[in-house]
This record gives structure tokens, sequence and C-alpha cells, in this order.
């Protein structure tokens, strides 16, 4: 019997099976922790790179069709389904799409306004018009009334925690928040009357910095009363904490007046020139696009970075928390030190 020739047929068999066991495996390995961003977020580079991402207002012009194509490639990554031919930037891309869409804790659509990808068409909307019309007191009062209108949103889309908040308390917390803010504008609209105008240009902003301290707090009320969930490095619930819930919303606050700083600090400057020259005094419907486009540019910029000042995934240390939280981690993890939470956006 001629052995060489006989396993000629063998060979072929096992070619032949190895080509479709290649096939059937994944492109991918299944071990990408994509709970997690993709770029290091203990780096301030690392968490610009990834709220870039997650801020790109082209994100709000994807289809529902889209959107849930990316939620189906997450959900089954995570369950160890990969679809055939499924690259690894094409799995970073749908979790992207799918973070800028979809709640973190709760895992709901997010209302489209409310989303971060919206933050930057928006707030320069909204800002320029706020920085143009800003001298009458109708003007003031409904470009004050939009913003807090559209914050409420924004901070309610992206609160931390799943737990639901009641219309009664959603409702209250939307009156008061824009009252404060509508109040404090015309306030220090009035002693802006006083001083140079282009003091005056910087009301809108003034404006925004206090309403944000009332704003925000309000719009999250329920946290701070009642906790946010809170986690250890793996990502198991140990409890909620108000503690926590109090670092996140002073975190926010302090990135949302940061991120407004630049769209309304610079172009005041530029517009009180351009206001001066003979274009603007012969085109005088001009200014609004122009201080529009002025903002835009600066949010560009400030959105995402201003995001990344402190981490998504924020910690703090087990012995800031409330005690009998403390006493609950001590008995599940004496070893542990830090817990971590999803501080909002």
């Amino acid at each position: 019997m001629d052995y060489a020739n006989s396993s000629t047929p063998l060979k072929l068999y096992l070619k032949i099976k190895m080509t479709e066991l290649l096939k059937m495996a994944p492109d991918i390995p299944l071990n990408i922790n994509i709970k997690e961003p993709r770029w290091d977020q203990n780096t301030f580079l690392g968490r610009a790179y990834h709220f870039f991402t997650v801020t790109d207002p082209r994100n709000i012009l994807l289809s529902n069709t889209q959107l849930e194509n990316a939620r189906k490639i997450v959900h089954d990554y995570r369950q160890g389904i990969v679809a055939p031919g499924l690259t690894e930037d094409e799995l970073w891309k749908a979790k992207y799409i799918y973070d800028s869409a979809f709640h973190p804790d709760t895992g709901e659509k997010m209302v489209l306004i409310g989303r971060m990808s919206a933050q930057v068409p928006m707030n320069m909307t909204i800002v320029g018009c706020m920085m143009t019309f800003y001298r009458t007191t109708p003007a003031v009062l409904f470009w004050q009334w939009i913003n807090q209108s559209f914050n409420a949103v924004v901070n309610y889309t992206n609160r931390s925690g799943d737990a639901p908040i009641s219309v009664s308390q959603l409702g209250t917390a939307y009156v008061s928040a824009t009252t404060g803010a509508v109040a404090t504008a015309l306030g220090l609209n009035s002693l802006a009357k006083r001083v140079s105008p282009l003091i005056g240009r910087f009301v809108p902003f003034a404006a925004v910095a206090s309403a944000n301290c009332i704003n925000i707090p309000l719009m999250r009320q329920r946290e701070l009363k009642f906790g946010i969930p809170v986690t250890d490095e793996d990502g198991n619930r140990l409890g909620d904490s108000s503690k926590a819930a109090q670092q996140a919303i002073a975190q926010v606050v302090v990135s949302r007046i940061l991120m407004a700083s630049p769209g309304m600090a610079i172009p005041p400057f530029i517009m009180n020139t351009l206001e001066k020259k003979a274009f603007l005094k012969k085109f005088p419907w001009m200014s609004a696009p122009i201080q529009v486009g002025l903002v835009g540019l600066c949010l560009v910029f400030a959105t995402p970075l201003c995001c990344a000042l402190f981490p998504q995934k924020s910690s703090m240390s087990v012995s800031s928390l409330e005690p009998d939280l403390q006493a609950k981690i001590k008995e599940y993890n004496s070893d542990l030190e830090r817990v971590y939470f999803n501080k909002g956006l």
C-alpha cells in the first residue's frame, strides 16, 4: 500500500476543516473591555480623546436604525457573539455611537437634544442669541428661559444613577431652577447698565455660571437625597451614596461653568471691536450669525476638553462615605479602599 499517496486525502480534509474553523472564528478577540472607554481615562489626554468622540455633533444625525444596529453590536459582543467580518475599529465605533445615545446606567435612549452630541449645535445657537439680545428685559427673560429649559433637559438626561424621578419632582426642580436663573440674569443686567457696554456683554456669562449652581443640584436633587450607585473597581454594586452624589454634582457644575467660559468670554471682545467697524454698521443683522459662529467655534473645543477635566468613572475613598455604607462595604471586603460611580455630565 502506498502510504504517501493515501495520506493526501487526509491532508486535504484537514486543510478544508481548518479553513472552515478559521472562517467560523471571530475576527476580533472576545476580551476587549468595551464597558470602559478606548483611551486611558487616568490621563487628561485620554479623557479628551474620549469626549471628542462622545460630543461629536455628527452623532445627532444618525438614524434610529444606525443607533439600534450599534446597540445590537455592543449587546451581542458583551454576550460573546461577534458578527462575521466585524473589525475592532467597527466595534469601537459602535460602542461610541451607543454611548452617545443611550444612558450608561439605565440603558434607555436619551432625548435627542439632551445628548452630549447635541451640546455644541444647541449651545452655540442659544448662547449666541443670549449674547446678542441681552439689552432688553423681554429678550433676557426669553433667552434665559430657553437656556434653562435646555439645561434642565440636559441635566435630567445625563443624571447619574438609575432611580426614576417623578413628574412632580421634575416640575418643581425645573420651575425653581428657571426662576432662579432668570432672577439672577435680570439682577445682573440691571447692575450692568451702570457700567461700560463691554462689561455688559459679560452679563449672560455671569448669569449662566450662577444658574448652573442652581439648576444642576435642583435637577439632580433626588441623587442628593437618596444617593447614587457606587461600585468596586470590577463594577459590583455596593450601595447608594449621597456623599458620592455631592462630589459628582460639584464636578459637573465646575465643568459646565468652565465649558461656557471660552464661548462667553472671548466673543464679547471680538464683537465689541466688530460693531465699531463699517461692515456691521451697514449689515447689523449679521451680528447674531457671527456671534453664534464664534460661540460654536469655542464650544467645539471647550465642550470635550471641559468634560475631560474629571474622570467619568469618578471615585472617592471608602472613609469619605456615609458610616452605614462604610460598615456594609467593610463586611463585603475589608481591604476595599475606594469606590467608583458615574458622575453624570
